[in-house]
């Protein structure tokens, strides 16, 4: 794959022109460097110093010649994007707000568990698919990152985090659940899940990087035949009416095109399994019917699997989070059915670091956050008027 080109972090390369060697996955930096002059085995020394050592100044490449470090210099950079600020919840979730162009901004989220760390990851600067529930949807959408931005919060969560590549692994899965739609993005995240799979990368296993959709069903068909992933969709309803008042993208693929689409991957991928996301919002999609909606249509991929998400509430929003009881009642019947459900368990709340609840800082190319902020002016009272700056996480 070559180099996806997209607006730079770092003004100082944009004025001189220099290539952020962070859009390039192995066999674009081999090309790149051919064009240099240089031999292709030479870019994957410079690809384990990035991603192995975590390492963006080319003159501590030591096992690099001074000639081609002077080469690289005056060429390229590698550059993550800038931290602005990173915050730690209570739970030991880690979020970071990462500064992109001209003033927009994306979160990432870093989940530590006892057996694995997972690192939650953006592909787009807000989002155009204007979930209901969904915290990053309020904030409507600017662009979509370059390959060097996604890849780039994994670089500089590990780097924070002391990662070490195939020794100290202290992010151990990848899930592409940050803000926006990853396949609406589909060149640049493929690079960098790529680079998150590569050996000379950060060495992931296939299972260990997810990419999460709504349902784009052409693209689900593309990504399976694209890169070995796995594969997360955020369903939410099973019935026609209700998802797509939650997810609108429904009506553009109802759930018979989108349930194909799963069963097309399961058929090219037999080792594999699906994951189907549901939020859990009080009276909206927790009721027994709901429920044995939901059995009916998992009935169809017997080897996938659901994921019950308490909703996680945001300002503004109109949804609750369901009571315990009826999340247990809705597992329960899913269980009693045979499908394997699980319960995600709410983490980084404290933070706004849970699941539907990352924003970021977007200068919306829509309308969306201008209604948004009407429409929760109409809600409060005059005394208790939302704050009207720049909406980032705090």
């Amino acid at each position: 794959m070559n180099q996806v080109v997209a607006t730079s972090t770092d003004p100082k390369a944009v004025a001189s022109e220099k290539v952020n060697l962070l859009d390039f996955d192995r066999q674009g930096l081999r090309d790149f460097f051919a064009q240099l002059g240089e031999k292709p085995y030479r870019a994957e020394q410079v690809m384990k110093w990035i991603y192995h050592h975590l390492e963006d100044d080319f003159g501590k490449m030591t096992d690099v010649g001074k000639a081609l470090r002077a080469k690289l210099e005056a060429a390229c950079y590698v550059g993550p994007p800038k931290t602005l600020f990173d915050k730690a919840a209570a739970d030991g979730t880690h979020k970071w707000l990462l500064g992109m162009d001209g003033g927009n901004a994306v979160e990432a989220v870093y989940i530590p568990e006892p057996t694995r760390g997972t690192l939650c990851v953006s592909s787009q600067v807000g989002c155009g698919l204007n979930c209901q529930f969904c915290s990053t949807a309020t904030q409507g959408f600017n662009r979509n990152l370059a390959a060097s931005e996604v890849i780039g919060q994994m670089w500089v969560a590990a780097k924070h985090l002391g990662n070490v590549t195939h020794q100290n692994r202290r992010i151990t899965n990848v899930v592409m659940m940050g803000m926006g739609e990853p396949l609406l993005n589909f060149d640049n995240v493929v690079a960098a899940m790529s680079l998150m799979r590569d050996d000379l990368g950060f060495g992931l296993a296939s299972k260990r990087v997810t990419l999460s959709t709504a349902g784009l069903v052409p693209m689900i068909d593309k990504l399976s035949e694209a890169i070995d992933v796995s594969l997360a969709v955020s369903l939410h309803a099973a019935n026609d009416e209700l998802r797509t008042e939650l997810v609108p993208l429904n009506k553009r693929y109802p759930i018979a095109e989108l349930m194909g689409a799963c069963q097309r991957w399961i058929a090219r991928k037999p080792r594999t399994s699906i994951t189907f996301e549901y939020t859990l919002m009080k009276g909206v999609n927790d009721q027994p019917e709901h429920a044995r909606q939901l059995i009916k249509l998992m009935r169809k991929l017997p080897t996938c699997k659901v994921n019950l998400i308490p909703f996680n509430p945001f300002p503004g929003t109109r949804f609750e989070r369901s009571d315990a009881e009826t999340i247990r009642a809705f597992q329960t019947q899913q269980l009693n059915a045979n499908i394997l459900t699980m319960l995600r368990r709410t983490r980084g709340d404290d933070i706004d670091a849970a699941c539907g609840q990352l924003k970021g800082q977007v200068l919306d190319r829509t309308r969306r956050q201008a209604e948004f902020r009407k429409r929760l002016d109409h809600a409060q009272p005059d005394h208790a008027q939302p704050d009207r700056g720049v909406a980032h996480a705090s």
